[in-house]
């Protein structure tokens, strides 16, 4: 059955101990199956809760045993605090239909179906509904159905379960798998490397001069870096996960020192919180083992819903020491024609006019009509690879 482990390599995990919920080896899994097909169900539908089981089967989302409980839920939504004090910025929560929830009994299991199959089991500790709107405006400062977190949260069914899980089965383990490590893995590859303080970087995207040059400035003072791509699912326009690999392991092959970094995925989904999610992909990443996380330029964002440096000011919000990780704050980045190098607005003293700044938007025409970005923004190596994509995508 699933396990709580206190005493693990690195830093003390968010809550002193990670809580694995993947099925055991005392139960055969099959048997575990077998015997749920006669519980009530409720269909995991949605990629983002295919995505947090998987969090929960490898402790990356502990001291959260399951999906959160009503008490747990309002208490993340309104204070960015669990209901015992321990800081937590987004819920973590399981929809139901009401023909669902029409079947299930608190204090009885259910069983979380996929395609028909049973994944995993949740002892049903609280039924609760939930306002869609008060959820969107406390995490995502919006209503707007425009904003990709917003659409999701008005697409569901009114109803939350909450209860602890035991997973049976990670839907996505074959993605990836190469670099699909656990907490547990990473934590033992950094004690094996001797590595006291690590620094993360979270991406859904490809990694272009700028990100390369934050992350090897964060690196100079740190034992090691973790690079920690989200594959877990985004928005349909964003570079899809397969191609940013490629560009990962592209980077990784000639670009940083190999005995330094680690490229692994991180299996979560998007949320596009912003801030939120900012302080939710670092306190993850504390479970991960990493001591320092990369806070740079619109962290989690989408559209301008958010300030360049919110997500920046929320970590300032929190006491010292309560999160437990240390947020490496950077501004944006660029190449200075002047200068001959990489920088930013503290180390730079020249105007726009000498620097070479690229919207998102820009780079995706140039990428469609073939067009290779300028060196001085991505990589020949990487540009080669997204126009490949873009070209096959048109």
């Amino acid at each position: 059955m699933p396990i709580t482990l206190k005493d693990v390599p690195g830093i003390s995990p968010h809550g002193g101990a990670l809580e694995v919920r993947m099925a055991g080896q005392d139960t055969p899994i099959a048997e575990l199956a077998d015997k749920a097909k006669s519980y009530p169900t409720i269909a995991a539908t949605e990629r983002r809760v295919l995505s947090d089981l998987e969090l929960m089967a490898v402790g990356a989302v502990s001291p959260n045993r399951g999906f959160m409980t009503e008490a747990d839920y309002t208490s993340v939504v309104n204070e960015m605090h669990l209901a015992n004090g321990l800081p937590w910025s987004l819920p973590i929560t399981l929809p139901a239909t009401d023909e669902e929830v029409a079947n299930l009994k608190v204090g009885e299991p259910a069983a979380i179906t996929f395609e028909g199959r049973v994944i995993a089991i949740i002892e049903v500790e609280d039924v609760y509904k939930f306002d869609a709107n008060n959820e969107a405006e406390k995490t995502y400062r919006t209503t707007d159905d425009a904003h990709p977190g917003v659409a999701y949260l008005k697409s569901l069914p009114g109803n939350y379960v909450g209860g602890e899980v035991t997973v049976l089965e990670n839907v996505f383990a074959d993605e990836f798998s190469e670099y699909r490590k656990t907490p547990i893995e990473l934590r033992e590859e950094f004690d094996k490397r001797g590595w006291k303080t690590v620094v993360a970087f979270q991406t859904r995207n490809p990694i272009h001069r700028a990100h390369e040059y934050l992350t090897k400035v964060a690196l100079e003072g740190v034992d090691g870096l973790l690079i920690h791509p989200l594959v877990g699912g985004t928005k349909g326009d964003d570079i899809p996960a397969e191609t940013r690999m490629k560009c990962y392991e592209i980077l990784m092959e000639n670009y940083y020192p190999h005995d330094r970094v680690i490229l692994s995925v991180f299996v979560a989904a998007m949320r596009y919180g912003g801030p939120r999610e900012a302080i939710w992909h670092a306190l993850l990443r504390k479970n991960y083992g990493v001591t320092h996380f990369i806070v740079g330029r619109d962290h989690a964002g989408v559209g301008d819903y958010y300030g360049s440096y919110d997500a920046q000011h929320l970590f300032d919000e929190f006491e010292d020491g309560e999160l437990g990780i240390v947020p490496l704050k950077f501004e944006h980045s660029f190449f200075c024609n002047k200068c001959g190098q990489m920088g930013s607005d503290k180390t730079c003293p020249h105007g726009k006019e000498d620097r070479v700044f690229l919207s998102g938007t820009k780079v995706r025409e140039m990428l469609r009509n073939g067009e290779e970005p300028p060196e001085e923004f991505s990589r020949h190596e990487v540009a080669q690879i997204l126009i490949a994509d873009a070209k096959a995508n048109a």
